[in-house]
């Protein structure tokens, strides 16, 4: 697999578990896990876009 889809899906899997560690937060009013997920969540969008960049320069 292409070092560019390895970015792509390793941003998902990270922006989808963000997800669900912020709503995790939200629901039992934990605002570190909340924040934790938001973080990881924002992460994951970076490693897509850096994945779609490199696709781009055709890596």
């Amino acid at each position: 697999m292409k070092s560019s889809m390895k970015d792509k899906v390793k941003g998902t899997f990270h922006e989808a578990r963000g997800k669900v560690k912020e709503v995790a937060g939200e629901i039992t009013d934990n605002p570190k896990l909340e924040a934790k997920g938001k973080a990881e969540k924002i992460a994951g969008k970076a490693q897509q876009k850096i994945g779609q960049v490199k696709k781009v320069l055709g890596d």
